[in-house]
Protein backbone atom coordinates (compact mmCIF):
# COMPACT_ATOMS: atom_id res chain seq x y z
CA UNK A 1 0.00 0.00 0.00
CA UNK A 2 1.04 3.21 -0.74
CA UNK A 3 2.66 5.68 1.86
CA UNK A 4 2.86 9.68 1.66
CA UNK A 5 5.63 11.67 3.71
CA UNK A 6 5.50 15.50 3.95
CA UNK A 7 9.92 14.78 3.97
CA UNK A 8 12.20 12.43 2.89
CA UNK A 9 13.41 10.10 6.41
CA UNK A 10 16.95 8.44 7.13
CA UNK A 11 15.20 4.86 5.07
CA UNK A 12 14.40 6.89 2.04
CA UNK A 13 18.11 8.61 1.99
CA UNK A 14 19.56 5.25 2.87
CA UNK A 15 17.60 3.87 -0.47
CA UNK A 16 18.09 6.28 -2.95
CA UNK A 17 22.05 5.90 -2.12
CA UNK A 18 21.68 2.38 -3.32
CA UNK A 19 20.03 2.77 -6.05
CA UNK A 20 22.13 3.54 -9.86
CA UNK A 21 19.30 4.50 -11.67
CA UNK A 22 16.15 7.08 -11.39
CA UNK A 23 13.36 8.35 -13.80
CA UNK A 24 12.54 11.73 -14.25
CA UNK A 25 9.42 12.89 -15.24
CA UNK A 26 8.24 16.50 -16.50
CA UNK A 27 5.50 17.79 -18.73
CA UNK A 28 4.63 21.66 -19.77
CA UNK A 29 0.70 22.54 -20.73
CA UNK A 30 0.52 21.96 -24.77
CA UNK A 31 3.48 19.42 -25.00
CA UNK A 32 4.51 16.23 -24.14
CA UNK A 33 5.28 14.67 -21.29
CA UNK A 34 8.99 13.34 -21.14
CA UNK A 35 10.18 10.67 -18.98
CA UNK A 36 13.87 9.81 -18.83
CA UNK A 37 16.26 6.87 -16.96
CA UNK A 38 19.09 8.78 -15.04
CA UNK A 39 22.39 7.03 -13.63
CA UNK A 40 26.34 8.31 -13.47
CA UNK A 41 25.93 8.51 -9.30
CA UNK A 42 24.56 11.96 -10.20
CA UNK A 43 22.14 12.35 -7.56
CA UNK A 44 22.40 14.35 -4.18
CA UNK A 45 19.90 14.35 -1.37
CA UNK A 46 20.54 17.81 0.20
CA UNK A 47 18.58 18.32 2.80
CA UNK A 48 14.87 16.36 4.39
CA UNK A 49 12.76 18.55 1.15
CA UNK A 50 15.69 19.23 -0.99
CA UNK A 51 17.24 17.47 -3.98
CA UNK A 52 19.51 17.87 -7.03
CA UNK A 53 20.87 16.08 -9.56
CA UNK A 54 23.81 16.65 -12.12
CA UNK A 55 22.68 16.78 -15.81
CA UNK A 56 25.47 15.75 -18.72
CA UNK A 57 24.37 17.17 -22.24
CA UNK A 58 22.47 14.31 -24.61
CA UNK A 59 19.97 14.32 -27.29
CA UNK A 60 17.75 16.86 -25.48
CA UNK A 61 16.91 19.40 -22.85
CA UNK A 62 13.32 18.80 -22.34
CA UNK A 63 13.52 18.70 -18.28
CA UNK A 64 14.94 22.08 -18.68
CA UNK A 65 12.17 23.67 -20.86
CA UNK A 66 9.47 21.87 -18.66
CA UNK A 67 10.84 22.93 -15.53
CA UNK A 68 11.06 26.47 -16.60
CA UNK A 69 7.43 26.66 -18.34
CA UNK A 70 5.60 24.74 -15.78
CA UNK A 71 8.05 23.76 -12.57
CA UNK A 72 6.51 20.39 -11.56
CA UNK A 73 8.87 17.70 -11.40
CA UNK A 74 8.75 13.99 -10.33
CA UNK A 75 11.60 11.31 -9.25
CA UNK A 76 11.20 7.80 -9.80
CA UNK A 77 13.63 4.98 -7.78
CA UNK A 78 13.17 1.22 -8.04
CA UNK A 79 14.97 -1.53 -6.35
CA UNK A 80 15.53 -4.02 -8.88
CA UNK A 81 17.21 -6.40 -5.85
CA UNK A 82 15.58 -7.06 -2.81
CA UNK A 83 13.30 -6.31 -0.85
CA UNK A 84 11.08 -4.60 -3.58
CA UNK A 85 10.12 -1.11 -2.99
CA UNK A 86 9.17 2.15 -5.12
CA UNK A 87 9.78 5.45 -3.77
CA UNK A 88 8.59 8.64 -5.87
CA UNK A 89 9.50 12.33 -5.33
CA UNK A 90 7.09 14.82 -6.03
CA UNK A 91 7.99 18.47 -5.99
CA UNK A 92 9.25 21.61 -8.19
CA UNK A 93 12.57 22.15 -9.43
CA UNK A 94 14.76 24.74 -12.04
CA UNK A 95 17.71 24.20 -13.41
CA UNK A 96 20.96 25.86 -12.50
CA UNK A 97 23.47 26.74 -14.80
CA UNK A 98 27.48 27.36 -14.33
CA UNK A 99 26.59 31.00 -14.42
CA UNK A 100 23.74 31.04 -11.77
CA UNK A 101 24.58 32.37 -8.43
CA UNK A 102 22.89 28.79 -7.04
CA UNK A 103 25.64 26.94 -8.94
CA UNK A 104 28.29 27.80 -6.38
CA UNK A 105 26.49 25.89 -3.85
CA UNK A 106 25.54 23.17 -5.85
CA UNK A 107 28.13 22.15 -7.86
CA UNK A 108 30.57 21.03 -4.81
CA UNK A 109 28.24 18.01 -4.06
CA UNK A 110 29.26 16.46 -7.57
CA UNK A 111 31.26 15.24 -9.16
CA UNK A 112 31.40 17.50 -12.73
CA UNK A 113 31.41 14.92 -15.37
CA UNK A 114 32.42 15.77 -18.90
CA UNK A 115 29.61 17.33 -20.82
CA UNK A 116 27.86 18.85 -17.74
CA UNK A 117 25.41 21.13 -18.68
CA UNK A 118 23.44 22.14 -15.78
CA UNK A 119 21.94 21.40 -12.06
CA UNK A 120 18.43 20.78 -11.62
CA UNK A 121 17.66 21.83 -7.81
CA UNK A 122 14.31 20.25 -6.23
CA UNK A 123 12.10 21.13 -3.53
CA UNK A 124 10.54 18.04 -2.75
CA UNK A 125 6.91 19.01 -1.68
CA UNK A 126 5.68 14.88 -0.81
CA UNK A 127 7.64 11.57 -1.39
CA UNK A 128 5.40 8.10 -1.79
CA UNK A 129 6.32 4.74 -1.57
CA UNK A 130 4.83 1.83 -2.89
CA UNK A 131 5.76 -2.04 -2.73
CA UNK A 132 7.16 -2.12 -6.16
CA UNK A 133 6.12 -5.98 -6.64
CA UNK A 134 5.35 -6.10 -10.37
CA UNK A 135 8.98 -4.80 -10.48
CA UNK A 136 11.68 -7.91 -12.03
CA UNK A 137 14.54 -8.24 -10.28
CA UNK A 138 17.56 -7.29 -12.28
CA UNK A 139 21.30 -6.79 -11.04
CA UNK A 140 23.45 -3.96 -12.12
CA UNK A 141 26.27 -4.61 -14.13
CA UNK A 142 28.18 -0.96 -14.47
CA UNK A 143 27.76 2.52 -16.00
CA UNK A 144 27.96 2.98 -19.73
CA UNK A 145 31.41 5.03 -20.43
CA UNK A 146 29.82 6.27 -23.94
CA UNK A 147 28.32 9.35 -23.14
CA UNK A 148 31.42 10.65 -20.83
CA UNK A 149 33.63 8.96 -23.59
CA UNK A 150 31.20 11.22 -26.08
CA UNK A 151 32.08 14.46 -24.72
CA UNK A 152 35.66 13.99 -23.94
CA UNK A 153 36.47 13.61 -27.44
CA UNK A 154 34.44 16.15 -28.89
CA UNK A 155 34.77 19.09 -26.04
CA UNK A 156 33.43 22.30 -26.89
CA UNK A 157 33.45 20.99 -31.07
CA UNK A 158 30.27 21.81 -33.29
CA UNK A 159 29.41 18.67 -33.26
CA UNK A 160 29.06 18.16 -29.52
CA UNK A 161 27.46 22.18 -29.80
CA UNK A 162 23.89 20.88 -30.91
CA UNK A 163 23.82 18.56 -28.09
CA UNK A 164 24.93 21.02 -25.31
CA UNK A 165 23.08 24.21 -26.17
CA UNK A 166 19.50 23.28 -27.45
CA UNK A 167 17.24 26.60 -27.59
CA UNK A 168 14.10 24.88 -27.85
CA UNK A 169 12.63 21.90 -26.54
CA UNK A 170 10.94 19.33 -29.08
CA UNK A 171 7.52 20.98 -28.89
CA UNK A 172 9.17 24.25 -29.04
CA UNK A 173 9.26 25.76 -25.56
CA UNK A 174 12.45 27.65 -24.63
CA UNK A 175 15.62 26.69 -22.57
CA UNK A 176 17.94 28.97 -21.66
CA UNK A 177 20.93 28.70 -23.51
CA UNK A 178 24.30 28.57 -21.02
CA UNK A 179 26.08 31.64 -22.45
CA UNK A 180 22.71 33.54 -21.42
CA UNK A 181 23.62 35.88 -18.46
CA UNK A 182 21.16 34.62 -15.53
CA UNK A 183 17.56 36.09 -14.82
Amino acid sequence: MAEFFDALTDDHRAFIARQPMFFVATAAPESRVNLSPKGMDCFRVLGPNRVAYLDVAGSGNETHAHLIADGRITIMFCAFDSPALILRLYGHGKPVLPQDPEWAELAPHFTLLPGTRQIFDVSVDSAQSSCGWAVPHMTFDRERETLSKYHVKHGASARFAKYAVRTHSIDGLPVRNPSEEPA
